[in-house]
């Protein structure tokens, strides 16, 4: 049953505190099936429905964990697993197809946050609910959103930013802001965040853009003309909103003959991101535990699934129509000085995932190993 059907027979989400102990997609429009095993009571259809693989960390961090907590806890449930390419109406289409397949919640990244809608009323019609999972759904009758603290995370980079530019001796100029998907309510968020401090602070913003798609590409062809707009030996930094950006921004400075590259951020903590900040091309990414997030709502799908309490909610964020009972987790900054204290120490990435041979020295540099 859903929670907001749960508040019309007066049972509430438990508001507790929360802790989570450290404990390849087809193109086909129609989902793939696992079926979890391991231990629990009860058991049902989930779907988990994910946006898009042009960012690394959704087939490989959200998926596998979010199955390996299911499989833990859920040994009859089943996974209806989709990814929608970035396409909104190949995802509405999995939805659908999810729906009629029997799934009992929906655990949706939504490609569009407003288009997603449509899906929640569709699943709302049938009651089953809905989980927004990383990516807020807006203007919709959703049961639960876990996430991060979205607008922290802007917060960190811009902070991270201005603090290398500080340790550089640089106390003013020209900065580039490369937003994310406008599609995504995160990227609004982000940079949000973001914008909140660059606005009180010494730099400038003197070219800006959102990112169609979070393509890298895109990014890229966005940073050549922020280039020529502003001239590439005037750019003393750059607000990247993701590590896909970042790397896409990163290509446009060396393309244009950046010999010496500005502090430039990022997010998600991808390997190829790690290895930049070893490399000394990029700065610092913001790292988010995915595989608590994960398994937050690997947690939260099978407890409704069983007609159980959720636990954890006790947060709201408003989606322009409800307050959503919320699980937000908190982000991390990660530079070179604590890569091995964080994404590493977690189990996130491995030495040999990072430190291949392209990268052995810059890891013994920077005491990995």
């Amino acid at each position: 049953m859903a929670i907001n059907a749960w508040r019309r027979t007066g049972i509430a989400v438990a508001a507790v505190a929360f802790a989570f102990a450290a404990t390849a997609c087809s193109d086909d429009e129609e989902a793939s099936t696992t079926t979890a095993a391991g231990g629990g009571e009860g058991g049902g259809k989930i779907a988990f429905l994910l946006p898009e693989s042009k960012t690394a960390r959704y087939e490989t961090q959200d998926r596998p964990n979010f199955e390996a907590k299911v499989a833990e806890i859920c040994p009859e449930c089943e996974i209806l697993y989709s990814n929608a390419d970035q396409d909104a109406a190949k995802q509405q289409t999995q939805a659908e197809a999810a729906l009629t397949d029997g799934a009992q919640v929906l655990v949706l990244g939504p490609v569009d946050g407003t288009a997603a809608a449509a899906i929640v009323a569709k699943a709302n019609e049938a009651n089953v609910p809905v989980i927004s999972y990383d990516r807020l759904i807006l203007d919709a009758e959703i049961d639960l959103y876990i996430s991060f603290d979205n607008e922290a995370v802007g917060v960190l980079q811009a902070e991270s930013l201005e603090a290398r530019l500080d340790d550089l001796g640089v106390t003013s100029g020209d900065i580039v802001q490369i937003n994310g998907s406008p599609t995504d309510n995160n990227a609004k968020l982000f940079k949000q965040g973001a914008t909140s401090v660059l606005e009180a602070g010494p730099f400038t913003v003197a070219a800006e853009s959102d990112t169609v798609d979070w393509s890298t590409d895109n990014a890229q062809k966005d940073m050549e003309g922020h280039i020529t707009t502003v001239g590439k030996d005037n750019i003393v930094g750059v607000l990247a909103a993701n590590d896909g950006t970042a790397g896409g921004a990163i290509a446009a400075l060396k393309a244009a003959g950046v010999t010496k590259l500005p502090p430039v951020t990022g997010q998600d903590a991808e390997v190829a991101a790690i290895q930049r900040i070893l490399a000394g091309e990029q700065y610092m990414t913001v790292y988010k535990a995915i595989k608590l997030e994960a398994e937050a709502a690997a947690i939260a799908a099978v407890a409704l699934v069983r007609g159980e309490e959720v636990q954890g909610a006790d947060k709201t964020v408003n989606n322009n129509l409800i307050d959503v009972p919320s699980i937000l987790l908190t982000p991390i900054a990660v530079n070179k000085d604590n890569i091995k204290s964080t994404v590493i120490a977690d189990g996130f990435w491995s030495v040999e995932d990072i430190c291949t041979a392209e990268f052995k020295t810059a890891c013994t540099d920077a005491g990995i190993s």
